[in-house]
C-alpha cells in the first residue's frame, strides 16, 4: 500500500461516469481506467444520488465484467458506493456490491412515497417515471424517450404539485423560495431538481455527507492519500471537495458541466477544456492513468 499513487477519487456518476443521455457507461476507456486505478491502490468512491440498484446494474456489473474483481484483490485496493446522497452505502469488493446499509432516520413514510408515486404515474407518466429502487429518498426521473424541453416543462409543474401534495399531508418541506414547516415547526425535507430528475429528500442529505461516509470507510482499511479529486456535473458536487478541503486534504474539484457556472472556491477547480459530461470524465481518468504509467 505504501507504493500506491497519492490520489483518492470521489466520483459523481451521472455526467462524469455515466452518460446523461443513455445513463450507462458509454465510453469504454472509463471502465478500463477505473479498473487500472483501482488495481494500483487508488481509493475510489461513487458518491451519487442514484440508488444502489442503479449503480449495481449500470456501474458495478460492467466493471466486474471487465476485470474489477481481480483489481479489487490487489493489495490496498479499495472501492465504495454512497447512494442517495449519503442515505445508503455499501462496500464494493471482489464479489461485487456488498451489504447495503440504510439510514432509516432520513427516510420517508410509506404513505408519502405512495402519494408521490400516484401523482407521477397518474398525471405525469407521459414524461417521467417513479424510481422504485430508492430506499430513503423519493426520485421521479425523465423518461429516456422524452426530449429535455418537454420534460423540463412537465418537471416544473410536477414539482409544484408535489410540494402542494406533501405540505397538504403535513410534511415540512422546502422548494426553492417556498417553505412550509410541519406541526413541530421544522422543515426536514426539500424538493431538489436535477438535470434529469426531481429528488425529494431529507435536508441532511448531500454530497458532503456522502464524502464523509466514503472517507470513514477508506480510513478504516488503510492510510488515506493526501491528494484527492472530486468530479461532478452539478453545483452540489462541489460539496465533496468542500468536505475534503475542510478535512485538510490537497483537493481539486473537476466540473464536467461548467456552463452552469464555475464556483469560486478556496481550492482549485478544473475543467477539461471544451469537453463535458462523460467525455470530460473520460479525459480526467485517462490523465491520471497516464500520469501513473498504468
Amino acid at each position: 500500500m505504501s507504493d500506491a499513487p497519492d490520489l483518492g477519487l470521489l466520483l459523481d456518476v451521472d455526467g462524469p461516469i455515466a452518460s446523461p443521455v443513455s445513463r450507462t457507461i458509454a465510453i469504454p476507456t472509463i471502465i478500463d481506467d477505473l479498473i487500472a486505478l483501482t488495481a494500483a491502490g487508488v481509493p475510489i468512491a461513487f458518491v451519487t444520488g442514484r440508488s444502489d440498484a442503479f449503480i449495481d446494474e449500470q456501474v458495478v456489473t460492467p466493471l466486474m465484467a471487465h476485470g474489477l474483481a481481480d483489481a479489487l484483490r490487489a493489495p490496498g485496493a479499495r472501492m465504495f458506493g454512497v447512494f442517495e446522497k449519503g442515505a445508503v452505502w455499501a462496500p464494493i469488493d471482489a464479489n461485487g456490491l456488498g451489504e447495503i446499509t440504510v439510514d432509516e432516520s432520513v427516510a420517508f413514510h410509506p404513505d408519502d412515497i405512495a402519494a408521490i408515486r400516484a401523482l407521477a404515474e397518474g398525471t405525469y407518466g407521459d414524461t417521467m417515471f417513479f424510481d422504485e429502487t430508492k430506499r430513503a429518498m423519493i426520485s421521479v426521473e425523465q423518461r429516456t424517450d422524452v426530449d429535455s424541453p418537454t420534460y423540463y416543462a412537465a418537471q416544473s409543474a410536477f414539482q409544484d404539485d408535489a410540494y402542494a401534495l406533501l405540505t397538504g399531508r403535513g410534511l415540512g418541506l422546502r422548494y426553492g423560495d417556498r417553505e412550509q414547516p410541519d406541526a413541530a415547526g421544522t422543515v426536514p425535507f426539500r424538493v431538489d431538481p436535477t438535470v434529469i430528475s426531481t429528488d425529494i429528500e431529507s435536508v441532511l442529505l448531500d454530497k458532503d455527507r456522502g464524502a464523509v461516509r466514503a472517507l470513514e470507510h477508506f480510513v478504516a482499511r488503510g492510510p488515506l492519500p493526501r491528494t484527492w479529486r472530486s468530479v461532478g456535473d452539478s453545483r452540489s458536487d462541489y460539496k465533496m471537495a468542500d468536505q475534503l478541503h475542510a478535512d485538510g486534504f490537497d483537493v481539486a474539484h473537476v466540473d464536467v458541466r461548467p456552463s452552469d457556472g464555475v464556483l469560486d472556491k478556496p481550492y482549485r477547480v478544473i475543467v477539461e477544456g471544451d469537453l463535458i459530461h462523460d467525455e470530460a470524465g473520460a479525459a480526467f481518468l485517462r490523465y491520471w492513468r497516464t500520469q501513473f504509467g498504468l
